[in-house]
């Protein structure tokens, strides 16, 4: 650390070396209240079989209810901007969609070993105790994030930047140093815009900033385990992997630049456009092999085939029958049922 340099300086410019976009300063406990939102949501049920969001509930409210010794929050913003339409490949039901942010690298292990060498310029500098979070632990990075002003909490309940758009991975560091707050960002810059509640498929986006998680297409294709729910197949498109398209439509990406972007991020040519018949044709170790040092790897192999099965099934293609065919007989009863409606599907579209 250069003399002339304060300590939020400092660790502002090392963030930035390592790879970060944005970084700010808040207390621990600025954004308290988001715990209330929280609660209430859980009271609702919005979070649907997400029971991890429940049992942990208690420590998620606040920062200083995880970590007690907890003095300042330093939050972080890793950009994934992409560098073509993220909702391209709508008109192509041959191919399956996956999100943006799932495409590259897994973000869990890039943001972390950033963070944990952010901690350790930290320490030296100002020895002290620190705990480092992605979005695993139960720490509520968005209103955290907001609260150190790199950002304000969209009407689809994702961080928007004024720099970078929608397009950010979120981290804190929450330290026992007394740090510098930064100006926290209004939550009125959306205006009367409502272009990602229009754009939602499956009409998950509430008021007030609330979503439904159970109608979301990134919870039901990543987070839901059983069957997706009949009324919601058609609107799911080709989408297999999350959905972008209230994110997409933001007119705050138009300030996002590509160029911003972590390199490891970049779009692997096998998942920027997957053919679903090449997909469904996946065994369990086929699966691992592709999806390696993806964040999709998570949901195993009988999750991602229902996926494809809805959307070979919402293809309409008698093309894709063959490729669905050997999935009715599967052992998991998920995949079974979702390879038969997709059979049908496609026999009641093609005779529309």
């Amino acid at each position: 650390m250069n003399k002339s340099q304060g300590l939020e300086e400092a660790i502002r410019s090392e963030a930035l070396r390592l790879g970060f976009a944005s970084c700010g300063f808040a207390r621990a406990d600025a954004a308290d209240n988001a715990g209330i939102d929280l609660r209430r949501w859980l009271e609702a049920g919005h979070h649907g079989t997400m029971g991890w969001m429940e049992s942990r509930a208690d420590q998620r409210v606040s920062p200083t209810a995880l970590w007690p010794d907890a003095r300042s929050a330093i939050a972080l913003g890793m950009s994934y901007a992409p560098a073509s339409d993220p909702l391209a490949l709508a008109a192509r039901p041959d191919l399956g969609r996956i999100s943006v942010y799932a495409q590259g690298a897994d973000y869990h292990k890039t943001v972390k070993k950033a963070l944990k060498a952010l901690a350790r310029f930290i320490v030296e500098q100002a020895p002290s105790e620190l705990k480092v979070f992605v979005d695993t632990a139960p720490v509520m990075e968005k209103p955290l994030a907001q609260a150190a002003g790199i950002g304000w909490q969209g009407k689809h309940t994702n961080l928007v930047s004024r720099e970078h758009g929608s397009w950010l991975f979120l981290g804190v560091i929450l330290t026992s140093l007394e740090l510098e707050p930064d100006r926290a960002e209004p939550d009125y810059h959306c205006g009367s815009c409502t272009a990602c509640l229009d754009a939602c498929p499956t009409a998950a986006i509430g008021p007030a900033h609330r979503i439904d998680a159970r109608r979301c297409i990134s919870y039901l294709t990543i987070e839901h385990d059983g069957p997706i729910p009949i009324e919601l197949r058609e609107a799911i498109g080709n989408r297999i992997y999350g959905c972008d398209d209230c994110l997409a439509v933001c007119p705050w990406n138009r300030f996002a630049d590509a160029a911003h972007a972590n390199r490891a991020f970049l779009p692997r040519a096998e998942l920027a456009a997957p053919r679903l018949a090449d997909l469904l044709a996946l065994d369990e170790q086929g699966f691992r092999d592709m999806f390696s040092g993806s964040p999709i790897k998570r949901i195993g192999h009988q999750r991602m085939i229902r996926n494809c099965l809805i959307a070979a099934g919402n293809s309409g293609s008698p093309a894709l029958a063959a490729a669905i065919a050997p999935h009715l007989d599967s052992g998991d009863a998920v995949v079974a049922e979702s390879a038969g409606w997709a059979m049908d599907q496609i026999g009641r579209l093609r005779s529309e």
